[in-house]
């Protein structure tokens, strides 16, 4: 996509396409369990050192699916305030078995144009 995404409603579509490898999007998913693992323990135990690893986790997950399997920039490097919110909203969507719509109509809509 050229130039930047003015709006989050054309970013999420752009978002699903870019995390279309489901080897990545598998990567994504850990990394978030364990990112909400580590808000979890830091919230249990006080222990800030578990907001760095819900940080590391979280991102070194998605950033290695990227480079090995999309084979493309994480979205996180241009879009920081639109990448973390659509992780979380491909995740739940994932959980509640409802991203694969949302993915293919995100594809269909990249096929048309």
């Amino acid at each position: 996509m050229a130039g930047k995404i003015p709006k989050y409603r054309e970013f999420w579509p752009h978002y699903l396409n870019e995390n279309a490898n489901p080897v990545c999007r598998g990567l994504h998913y850990i990394g978030t369990t364990l990112a909400i693992a580590s808000l979890i323990a830091l919230i249990a135990t006080d222990n800030l050192w578990f907001i760095l690893t819900g940080l590391v986790a979280g991102y070194g997950f998605a950033w290695i699916g990227h480079g090995f399997f999309e084979h493309n920039r994480p979205a996180t490097f241009t879009y920081p305030f639109w990448s973390l919110p659509s992780d979380f909203r491909m995740y739940f969507l994932w959980l509640a078995g409802r991203l694969e719509s949302h993915r293919l109509a995100a594809e269909s809509a990249a096929k048309k144009g």
